[in-house]
């Protein structure tokens, strides 16, 4: 499974790389921008991506409706401080499968990607 990781943290693309299970390690790109990922998008075809909402240029929501305005949305898992609910409900709005409050356990991104079918 190919996983693409957009943050602008460099600490915790590092994290969610070390957290991901086994079955979705082995092709893993990351970016450091919205922009940056979807020129990672445009070039390559990925079966998943975790995004951060907060970003300089494009940030996550920004992202989501680009990918949905011109049909490439992929399986997005959003990974976020801001767990407010408005902000749940906008990503599930925008095509997203699931938001995941960052410093999660990987327990809990386990039970995320069982929940999607991805796991």
């Amino acid at each position: 499974m190919r996983v693409l990781i957009v943050d602008d943290s460099r600490l915790a693309r590092m994290a969610l790389r070390k957290a991901l299970p086994p079955a979705l390690s082995r092709e893993v790109t990351e970016a450091a921008s919205g922009s940056e990922a979807l020129r990672c998008i445009e070039g390559s075809r990925f079966d998943l991506m975790f995004l951060d909402l907060t970003m300089p240029d494009v940030n996550g929501y920004e992202l989501l409706k680009t990918l949905q305005d011109t049909g490439r949305m992929l399986p997005t898992i959003v990974v976020s401080a801001d767990v407010q609910t408005l902000a749940v409900e906008r990503v599930i709005k925008l095509g997203a499968i699931a938001l995941v409050k960052k410093s999660f356990r990987s327990s809990e991104l386990d039970q995320v990607l069982v929940r999607a079918g991805l796991l």
